[in-house]
Order: C-alpha cells, then structure tokens, then sequence
C-alpha cells in the first residue's frame, strides 16, 4: 500500500492512517516505511507530499479493502472532486499497490497499480520494507524496479527520506 499527502500536516496524517488501519480487525498491520519528502508528480502543485509504503494481511476481499482506504481518507478530509481532472493536492492518499499475487483489472480497482513501476516515490518506501517482493506481472522484484526506475532518472530521485516525529 502506498500512503500520501500534501495538504495539512502531511506527516502527522500518513502515521495517523497507518494508525487507523490497524485498528481494524481485518486489516493487520505489517510493516510501515519511514516517510519520504516528494515533488508533486503529473500536476501542478507548491506543495510537497509525505510518501510512505505499508505491508500489511487483510481478510478482506480487494473491492472491500478499496471502499475502507476510500472511507478513511474520506475522515482525513479527502475530497473527491469530479469538476476537476488530473490530479489534485490531497489531505490523504491510500492506493492499493499489491495484493498477494492477485492481478486485477475493474472500472474502479487495477492490482498491481498501474503506475507503481514508474512511480519513485512509491518504489523507493516500497523497496526499504519489502524489497524483494515480487511484482505478479513483470516478475522483477521491487528492488529491481526501483533500480530500472532511478536509471531512467540518472538516479536522482528527488526523493528525501525523513524519520516519523514523535507525537506521543
């Protein structure tokens, strides 16, 4: 999973949504990557996001793990706005990247995301926790991916890893 923001305290957000999900008995917490400071990529934005990637179990099906991201981004002040195209500056971001080695392609669900391999800013959290996790398409392991991804860039990811406050 992929968590985000770039509206509002963005750091306190992204930890409180992992916080929020593993309160939920279906949803296990795993692992929970240190954040990262990231440039808004495909839009036009002054505002900087929070990147993190998560590794977690869930008993729930696909659709149903979509509609409880959907619904705590909703709580973090998300708003879905279908005047606008693209997209757009957010308080909370979750997408769900992987899921075991399910791959999926519905109106509103694509497993794997569609843009993970070409996304640094989801590779990069994504290969500190779980770097030799195996894409269920492309096989290459989410190092490797990494790696194609920074090639393609001269390896400057613009990235900027942080470490998670301590809010108590």
């Amino acid at each position: 999973m992929s968590l985000g923001s770039n509206l509002g305290d963005s750091l306190h957000i992204v930890l409180c949504a992992w916080r929020r999900l593993s309160e939920k008995p279906s949803i296990g917490a795993g692992r929970l990557s240190s954040p990262y400071r990231t440039k808004p990529v495909g839009m036009v934005s002054d505002n900087q996001f929070i990147n993190a990637a998560a590794v977690g179990w869930t008993s729930l099906e696909p659709e149903v793990l979509l509609l409880h991201l959907q619904g705590i981004e909703h709580d973090f002040g998300r708003v879905r706005s279908t005047d606008q195209s693209g997209y757009q500056d957010r308080t909370l971001d979750l997408d769900l990247l992987l899921y075991d080695d399910l791959v999926l392609n519905l109106p509103l669900l694509v497993v794997p995301h569609p843009e993970m391999n070409h996304r640094l800013f989801v590779l990069q959290p994504l290969a500190e926790i779980a770097a030799s996790l195996h894409h269920p398409v492309s096989g290459k392991t989410i190092m490797q991916q990494l790696e194609n991804c920074l090639r393609k860039t001269d390896g400057e990811s613009g990235i900027e890893k942080l470490t998670w406050p301590n809010y108590g």
